[in-house]
């Protein structure tokens, strides 16, 4: 499959800027992600094996890290403590990390607690729209709330913890103690939310496996952690996470573990969760997809290429009318998840 490499950002426009201010997503932000584009040097940042993360470490003169710091700490008050900066006197951005791999060419901050020197990480990203509809749309309709910020061309997102799909691919999957059914049972369920709201490019680097301890096994959910392709290719297959290659051992343990009726039963589980929560947050989600409506998303060829396509899946004419994106969106999850979540107007 032959996925958009340099897909374009694409603007916030005043509709979607309003949607965002409506629901508490924009606020003032002391630091721009152009501010941390000034930076004087850097160098590779690798793991605890030697191996390259693909991520530099950057550096600022020091009077321009001392600037940064508190402005970052801040942002991290914005983003966590709702404003409150009583606590950010012991916090310290300590380092920055720059990405040059993918679309979003995303900053990776780490702030430390000086008190305990516990640290967190947070994201500073530029305000790609088609990132902002896949961020609502996997905080409204998927199990997992998503924490982020814009102001301007900037957008800060909270980090998602789990391990890279590609590292669990690679050092965990045949490991004796893995509930291997488990797996298999949440990538079925991952694949159906990806389906189900189009969100593409789901590759093994692109989401992280969450695993929690119970008390006689261990749970898994899988989560994705990069929204740049949210509904912008033509292939609908671009939105399975199960057609891509990276993700075969995976599906080939799907193969093996589970029956037909088992498939079917999960994907049913999935379709019916996720139409409660479009029913739940039917107003928002509404608000969302009017906006998403209006806006250019996508090449005309690849709307009507999955409009084809969806049409062809579904058995339904309904597609034809679809004028762009955010209407394909709109008709493909009442399709999935029934008539309850059917749009108006």
């Amino acid at each position: 499959m032959h996925i958009s490499r340099k897909k374009p950002a694409y603007p916030i426009t005043p509709a979607l800027r309003q949607y965002l201010r409506d629901y508490d997503r924009d606020a003032p932000l002391p630091v721009s992600y152009a501010d941390l584009r000034r930076y004087s040097n850097s160098f590779s940042l690798r793991d605890r094996t030697g191996r390259d993360t693909l991520w530099q470490t950057v550096y600022y003169e020091p009077q321009a890290m001392h600037e940064l710091s508190a402005g970052l700490a801040e942002v991290y008050a914005l983003l966590k403590m709702g404003g409150d900066l009583s606590f950010i006197e012991h916090l310290v951005a300590d380092r920055i990390d720059f990405c040059h791999f993918g679309n979003s060419q995303p900053f990776r901050v780490r702030i430390l607690n000086q008190l305990n020197d516990n640290y967190d990480f947070f994201y500073v990203k530029q305000a790609d729209a088609s990132r902002l509809y896949g961020l609502e749309l996997e905080h409204l309709l998927s199990p997992n709330s998503m924490n982020f910020l814009t102001s301007g061309d900037t957008l800060i997102e909270e980090h998602i913890a789990g391990i890279p799909g590609d590292d669990f691919i690679r050092l965990r999957l045949s490991q004796p103690h893995l509930n291997q059914v488990r797996i298999a049972k949440e990538f079925v369920k991952f694949n159906e939310r990806c389906f189900a709201r189009l969100l593409g490019d789901m590759r093994a680097y692109n989401y992280v496996i969450d695993v929690t301890p119970d008390f006689e096994d261990e749970q898994y959910r899988v989560r994705a952690i990069d929204f740049d392709q949210q509904s912008y290719e033509g292939n609908r297959h671009m939105y399975q996470p199960r057609f891509f290659a990276d993700n075969a051992a995976v599906v080939d343990l799907c193969a093996r573990l589970l029956k037909p009726e088992n498939v079917r039963q999960y994907q049913t589980e999935e379709r019916t969760l996720m139409a409660r929560r479009a029913r739940t947050e039917r107003h928002r989600l509404r608000a969302l997809l009017d906006v998403m409506r209006q806006h250019a998303l996508a090449p005309l060829e690849k709307v009507a290429q999955l409009k084809e396509t969806l049409a062809r899946y579904h058995q339904s004419s309904a597609f034809a009318a679809c004028d762009s994106m955010g209407d394909v969106v709109r008709l493909h999850l009442w399709l999935m998840l029934g008539p309850g979540t059917r749009p108006r107007g």
